[in-house]
């Protein structure tokens, strides 16, 4: 199975910004970024599903590409950024926070979860569509997602997963 994995187009929230599962906005570019990851998108010609993260930067997405009735799932949402969302890196007071940043893959941010949880979410919901019976697939998402699918695809090491990061409105292709 061909699976398509795009990221959401660029937020609109201060550089610095920790966010994950908050409902963020979209920067005012969002058409002129949508209207170039929907002509990349085209190009791998139709898809038999598509499924799409419940935050809004990525069910306007799917909507825009032409999947209105893209299928939300919560396991494919961002990281939970727990006590830490929307707060400034810089700006975060928590003796945790230096342990996350030695080992963010094991280790939980303060009322989150570690990149290893978000992975299993995303490594879930991956084989339960290996199950189903089709030949390509389209997912809207976050930057997380797309990595850990790569990773689950064995494309990627996780040490070195968020140097994979795609970009706003990228496209990565994986085969289960």
């Amino acid at each position: 199975m061909e699976i398509i994995l795009i990221r959401h187009t660029s937020v609109d929230v201060p550089a610095g910004t920790c966010y994950g599962q908050t409902d963020v906005p979209l920067k005012d570019s969002f058409e002129q970024e949508a209207a170039v990851t929907k002509a990349a998108l085209e190009e791998y010609g139709p898809v038999d599903f598509a499924y799409t993260s419940p935050l809004s930067r990525c069910t306007r997405l799917a909507e825009y590409c032409g999947y209105p009735h893209a299928v939300r799932d919560r396991r494919i949402l961002e990281i939970d950024f727990g006590e830490w969302e929307m707060k400034l890196f810089d700006e975060i007071d928590d003796p945790h926070l230096q342990e996350w940043f030695a080992d963010h893959i094991n280790t939980p941010v303060t009322g989150g979860e570690s990149f290893m949880m978000q992975y299993l979410r995303v490594s879930d919901f991956l084989e339960e569509l290996r199950l189903k019976p089709y030949r390509r697939v389209v997912v809207f998402a976050h930057g997380g997602v797309l990595v850990s699918a790569l990773i689950h695809a064995g494309l990627v090491n996780p040490d070195e997963g968020f140097a994979a990061l795609p970009p706003y409105g990228g496209i990565v292709r994986i085969e289960l």
